[in-house]
Order: C-alpha cells, then structure tokens, then sequence
C-alpha cells in the first residue's frame, strides 16, 4: 500500500481517483505545525534553535496519516511544489518521525504543476528527496518574519499606543503608500497649456497637429504658462505662412505580453474584473484544485504561485494549435515566442499560469461567475501570448513656418494587422488606452493652412494612488516579498487600519502614518526599500544553496537587536519630537498669512504637538490641562474642539455643537443637547467616510430612528433607523434590514410594510442561498437562517464566521466549519440523559426491594 499526502481534501479526492486503489491519498489540510505566537518560539541564544506547535486539528489529521502509514510500504509526500510546499512535506516528515511510523517505510517527494491525470502519473515516476535548500530558504525566512514581529512590535505598543504591529514586508508595503500620499500632500498644480491646430495641405481633409516650436525655442511642457502666451502661439499660427517639411511613415510591432505569473495574474484581475489580491488567489486555488466536468473533477490551471513566464513545450504546441484551428494560420508566428522574466528575484523553477488544457474554452465551461471569470482571463493571456505580433503604422507629419520661428507636429497609428488583440489587450494603471489616429496623405513641401487653433488650459496633476494593482506591481518592481504572500500583507494593512480603501485606492490611515514615520526616524535601515530586497536575494541564495540560513539570520540579528536596545532607552517625548517634525508636513500644513501652524487657535499661546491616547494619535496643546484643544491628525479646521474631535457646526434647532469624534468601535457624530442625560450618537453607515461626513450628514444620522407611520393592519408604529447590523426598519419585535443607508432617511409606509411581509415570510423556513455539492452522499449547503448565514451538512448547522462572505464558501471550507462545530459538540449527545435514568431505574428496584 501506498500514502499519498497532499494539502486539501479537494486535491486529496481527484489524486486519488488518478492513482486507483493501490493508493490512499490523505489531506494535512495545510501546514501541520507552525511557531507558536509568543516569546520564545525563536531563541537567537541557542543558534536560533526554532519550536514548533501542533494546533488540536492537525494532531488529528497527522495521527489519522500516522495510522495508515503503518500499514504503508511507501509514503509518497505531493505537497505543492513551490518552497510553501517543500516546508509542508518537512514538517509531515519531522512529525511522522516522532511518531516513529517511518520504520521500513520508503518516504519519497512528488511535485506536479497541474492536476491532471498525466501531470500526477509522470509526477510519481520520477520520485526524489525533500529539498533541504528550499526547506532552508523557509525556515529563514519563518524566522525572519517572527523576530521582526516579536520584537518590533512590543516596541510599537510601548511607544505609541494603539498602533498594532509592524512586519518585515508588511512595514515596507505600508511605507510605499504613505510616501505616495505625501507626495500628493507636497504637490502644487502648475497652470500649463497646449496649443493645437486643426490644418489642411491641398486638397486633404483636416488633420490636428499640436505646436511643438514657437519663437524658436523648442516647447516642454510647461513652457507655455498663461492665456496671454497662449493666445499670442494660437495668433502667430494663424499668420503663419506654413509648410510640410516632413512626412515619415514607419512600421511598428507590438508583441504580446507573456503568459501569467502570481504577480501579473493579481495586477490584471485588479484592474479587469475588480478583484482583490486576495479573491483572486482563493479563486485561482479553486482552479487549481479542480471542478467537476462530466462527473469528475479537472484541474483546469497550472498551479498559480509561481515567478515563471514560460510554459512547458506540450503545452506551447497545443495552444498553436488552437490558435490556427480558431483563427487561422496568419495568427500563428512561425516560430513559438520565449520568454525570459525581467523582474528582480524572479524564481523561474515553474511554468507561467496557463489552462491545463487548451482545447477547455473559456464559453464550453459552466463555472460559478468569479471561476469562470478569472479562468477566461487566463485562457485568453496564455493563447495571446504565442499569437502573432500586432503591426501598425506610425505616421508623423511636421509643419514649419517660413521663417522656422514656428513648428507643429501630427502624429498617428493605423492599425494594420490586429494579431493578438483581435482576442487580448492588456490592461494600465492610471493611463489612458492608446488611441489610433488615422492622417490623411500629404506631400512634402506642399503648403499648408490653419483653418482653426485651440488654446486649451490644464493643470499638472498629483501622483496617483495606489490600487491593488500598482501597488503590487511596485513591491515586485522593488523586489519586496513575495508575489505570493502580496494578498496576505495587503490584507493586514487593512485589518490593522493602517489603511482604507476609498474608489480601490489605498489612502493611509493617520496611525499608519504615525507608525511609518516612527519606524524612518528610528528604524529606518529595515523600511528602505533597498534592504528589504537585499534581504530578499539573500533568501534566495538560501534556497540555491549558496548562503547558509542561519548565518543570515545571525548577521541580521546582531544589528536588529542592537537597534531595538537603543529605541528603548528613547523618552516618549524624544520620540513625539520626532514624529511632530518628520509629520509637519501633513498635521502642520502652512498657512497662507505665513503664521505660525502650530500655534494653538484656541488659547492662541500654546503649540500643537502630537498627543498619544488609548485608541491612537492626535494633536493636543501644550497648555493643557489649561488648554483642552484637541483635533484629529491631519485635520485643518482650527476651530476648537471636544476631546479631541473636530466640530462639524451648530444644530440649527437647539444651537448645540455637532462632533465627529472617533471611538473604539469607529468614527462617530455627537450632540449634547441641554435637558438630556446623555449626548446623542450615531455611528457612521458602512461606506461612509470621516472625510465626506457634513453637519448635514450628521444631522441626518442624528434624527434616527424617524417614524415611517402606522402600519395598516394593527396601528402600531413603523420605525426606520440605523442599527449594529446596518439600516433597518422595525415593527414590534420584528426588523427587516434595508439594503442601504439612504434608504432609512427616504423609506415610505408602503415599502416598509412590503419589506417587513418579505421579512415575516422568510422566517418560516431557512433559504438555500447555495449548494455546494454532497460529502458521503448527503446534501452541503449555505443557508441564510434567522440568525445569518450557516452551513446545514446532515443534522449539523455550522455558523459562518462573522466578516466571511457565504458566496466564498467552498465544499472544502464548509466541511472544515462542520468538523469544528461537532467537535465543540454540534450534536447532542444522547447520554446526557443516562444518568437521570439510571438513578431512577435504581430508585425503582429499591422500591420494589423494600415492598
């Protein structure tokens, strides 16, 4: 008998029907151990000696492995095949040998790149030793990640309060978007304009040429500052005795990208389909893995975390293939293309992401909406990237003055052949798509005249934000991290609320910023951008084979720690200091008199400095306790505030004061009206932010709950306001929730009485919302019930998880939240009543005994 262990039941389940039934093939369910979260789990002391923890499921599932390779003669480990994988395989392998079941049993390593039949059969021929180099390259950087966050982070705790943690990339990735924002924040729109013509030569139609001289001096672009210089370039245009001094048209090509790695595949699902990196990578996991076509289960991509742009030689003649079958032989370049990756620290030991099989088109397959999605983007960027390159023709056409005081400038594109665009065209960050501007024929030397000029005024723009997408493209242009570990890192960001999201760009939280400036002003080797790559090609030497581990991790450590000795001895007001200078820009903004910005407006004596509190920064006065000005980071309405909040206006119906103030649970508005005990609050609706938050607003908030009126039926009153679990509108004891805010300030009696009936008719029995397939022959569901969304699996119903979206809930996922809640005690176990019985049994014989 052979074991075969893999990460997930899912692949477990297609493996096995692959190998037949001289096989068990058996699930880790990921990895088996991992370091504990507390001090000590990594000893710099003792040669960084490492401990590892079992969590109480992977003890059962090693134990359940540990069983049957005692009836084993090999043990085959198939974890993924990338340095996450090798580091799983090791960790099974250390477990099993402590459990000493390896006696006279063959241990082997497998990688394949897909799951199919013949990745996994050729796979198991050609067996070998775990990677110890790769294993090696892990356990670096395990260790890196803990000591970093170990030890960093209490030092954040300490120093400033309410700021979370910090991480080796993390830390950096948050870096590159508070850097962007600053750059925004120091920016100053310069006035500039262009000047066009509209021209034609003969007897040609109108063509646009832009000026490019005036006055003879060769035209930037800022050259032309104002309307007067503007308006003076359109006028000598018009008086201008014009020529065509030349005419240039020459071939151009545009080659097709290549085929999808980890990095590329998040940037362009980012950018076309609106996914995170961390829904694409779920979604990409499912390809991966499998769905079922035709009764069984067929991975349709190679496996998606992967540095390599290059697909295996069977797959390249395939798509050839399909691209002549489909579009025909002119599509098809008479050689296959190769590529080569550009990016620093590429690790190509992998094929590019790519279907498993061509001949699967994106339309013959029926796959949930995100799967079917993501599965058309690859199929289509893995064909385009063998089509035939497109060619146009660039034409550019210059006009000069007699006097060559003067000079303008037209230039287009025709489109000659589409070669890879009739199917694919990649997608930008923050440019616009290249137009195709076909010119009319002209003839050098021939005159020609302007028949109307165009003065256009623009202003210089700031830097963009980062989306997902570029900002990922920049961690991997720097050579920070992982392309694989990018989905987790920005996910920590958020959760951390280092960072919100607003229109898919990423804009720093003030704590962010705040932990950002901490860590340049007294940790700033290890956020430079330099390092953390330099760090990254040590890693890899480590996996070549050419570093050893633990010597970079001795080299790091002597420096990290003596840095880390050094901050503790600071005083917090040293590190304020600090903060208020490196931050001045942003909570210290000049003022158009030239005063000074950090004089208190409030007592008009003190100054503004940073302030820490409970819940994080803020800005306070140096005269307090005399002086309680307070006002959030960032903020630069001076009038004064409440404890630490900023003042939105005057309630036009009691004159009361209006705050927006931040609390534990979020941002908040407030108002204090006199009579009352206690102020009244509003937390602010899902999709609202703190910066778009109006005394209108406000005051809207603050008037629910309104009365909608009376319903119909009994005359009780219908109520509509805002509630834990969103907008709401409530009769009795029953709410129905509103599927947004606005709808609470606008809702009538007739919809609110339609909502609450739709709300009453759904209590009586739990909605399907999707079904997920059948374990053991029985039905796997997600049910919405009275209390949200759950798993219903035979008579066990597992509660999601608050936070988790039930449409991201998968068969494997489902199946996890079922064993968790059985074994908590799902069921009710039928003996708890034995004891009662018994007793009485026995009462009953005393009796009888007794008579």
């Amino acid at each position: 008998m052979n074991v075969v262990v893999v990460e997930s039941p899912a692949k477990a389940k297609t493996i096995g029907k692959y190998l037949g039934k001289d096989y068990e093939v058996l699930a880790s369910y990921g990895h088996v151990r991992d370091l504990p979260p507390k001090d000590g789990s990594v000893r710099p002391d003792e040669d960084f000696a490492m401990d590892w923890e079992i969590d109480s499921q992977s003890v059962k599932r090693i134990k359940a492995i540990a069983d049957a390779v005692k009836q084993a003669d090999r043990l085959v480990l198939a974890t993924d095949p990338d340095r996450e994988g090798e580091a799983i395989s090791w960790h099974l392998l250390e477990a099993l040998t402590k459990r000493r079941v390896l006696k006279d049993v063959e241990v082997q390593r497998v990688a394949f790149n897909a799951i199919t039949k013949t990745a996994i059969q050729e796979a198991m021929r050609h067996p070998r030793a775990i990677d110890m180099e790769l294993v090696d390259a892990y356990l670096a950087r395990r260790a890196l990640d803990y000591l970093v966050g170990f030890t960093l982070s209490p030092v954040l705790w300490r120093k400033l309060p309410g700021a979370r943690s910090a991480g080796r990339v993390q830390s950096v990735a948050l870096r590159i978007v508070c850097d962007r924002e600053l750059e925004i924040e120091k920016f100053r729109a310069e006035e500039y304009w262009t000047v066009d013509a509209d021209l034609v030569s003969g007897s040609s139609s109108a063509f646009r040429a832009k000026l490019v001289t005036f006055e003879g001096e060769k035209l930037k672009k800022l050259s032309i500052k104002d309307r007067a210089m503007a308006t003076a370039a359109a006028e000598a245009i018009k008086a201008a005795d014009l020529a065509i001094s030349a005419v240039e048209a020459k071939p151009a090509k545009r080659n097709p990208p290549p085929p999808f790695t980890t990095s590329t595949l998040q940037q362009e699902a980012a950018r076309k389909l609106g996914f995170n990196a961390q829904r694409t990578m779920r979604t990409a996991q499912k390809l991966y893995e499998g769905v079922n076509i035709g009764g069984e289960t067929v991975g349709l991509i190679t496996y998606m975390r992967t540095d390599g742009v290059d697909m295996a030689q069977e797959a390249v003649s395939q798509v050839r293939d399909v691209i002549s079958q489909r579009y025909g032989s002119l599509y098809s370049p008479g050689s296959p293309r190769v590529y080569k990756s550009k990016q620093r620290n590429a690790q190509e030991a992998h094929e590019a992401i790519r279907p498993t099989s061509f001949s699967r088109a994106p339309e013959d397959l029926h796959l949930d909406a995100d799967q079917s999605r993501l599965y058309e983007l690859i199929w289509k960027r893995a064909v385009a990237s063998q089509m035939e390159s497109a060619r146009f023709e660039r034409t550019t056409i210059d006009i000069e003055s007699a006097d060559k005081q003067l000079a303008l400038r037209a230039t287009g594109s025709v489109l000659l052949f589409d070669g890879f665009l009739t199917l694919y065209q990649e997608g930008r960050d923050d440019e616009d798509e290249e137009g195709e501007t076909r010119l009319p024929k002209v003839e050098q030397g021939a005159s020609a005249e302007a028949q109307k000029t165009h003065a256009d005024q623009h202003f210089t723009q700031p830097p963009p934000r980062f989306t997902e997408a570029s900002l990922v493209k920049r961690l991997e242009e720097l050579g920070i991290g992982r392309p694989s570990t990018y989905a987790s890192t920005l996910t920590v960001l958020r959760e951390r609320e280092y960072v919100r999201m607003e229109k898919n760009r990423f804009i720093p939280e003030d704590k962010g910023r705040v932990v950002t400036a901490f860590l340049e002003n007294f940790f700033e080797r290890y956020v430079e951008y330099d390092f953390t790559a330099d760090l990254e090609d040590q890693l890899d030497k480590v996996s070549r084979g050419d570093l050893d581990w633990k010597k970079l991790l001795r080299d790091f450590w002597t420096n990290f720690s003596g840095d880390v000795e050094k901050i503790g001895e600071l005083r917090i007001g040293e590190v304020l200091e600090a903060l208020n200078e490196a931050l001045a820009p942003h909570i210290f903004p000049e003022k158009e008199d030239g005063s000074d910005p950090r004089l208190c407006p409030s007592c008009n004596e003190g100054r503004l400095s940073i302030r820490l509190g409970k819940f994080g920064a803020f800005l306070g006065c140096s005269n307090y306790p005399d002086c309680k000005f307070t006002r959030p980071l960032g903020a630069t309405d001076e009038a004064p505030a409440a404890e630490g909040d900023g003042a939105l206006g005057e309630d036009p119906d009691s004159g009361e004061t209006v705050y927006l103030k931040d609390g534990r649970f979020g941002a908040y508005v407030e108002i204090a009206v006199a009579g009352e005990e206690k102020p009244k609050r509003s937390s602010l609706p899902k999709g609202w932010s703190k910066d778009d938050v109006t005394l209108e607003k406000a005051l809207r908030l603050l008037s629910l709950p309104r009365t909608v009126g009376l319903h119909p039926e009994d005359g009780d009153v219908i109520e509509a306001g805002l509630g834990r679990y969103g907008p709401f509108v409530k009769h009795g004891k029953l709410y129905a929730n509103l599927p947004n805010i606005e709808e609470v300030f606008e809702i009538g009696l007739n919809r609110a009485v339609t909502v609450l009936a739709e709300k009453k008719a759904s209590r009586g029995a739990p909605q399907a919302l999707k079904d997920l397939g059948e374990q053991d022959g029985e039905p796997v569901r997600v049910m919405n019930g009275r209390y949200g969304p759950y798993i219903k699996y035979k008579k066990t119903n597992a509660t999601i998880p608050r936070g988790t979206d039930p449409e991201s809930i998968d068969l494997e996922t489902a199946m996890k939240l079922v064993a968790e809640k059985e074994a908590k005690g799902g069921k009710k176990p039928a003996r708890k009543k034995a004891p009662a019985k018994k007793k009485a049994t026995a009462k009953k014989k005393a009796t009888a005994k007794k008579a």
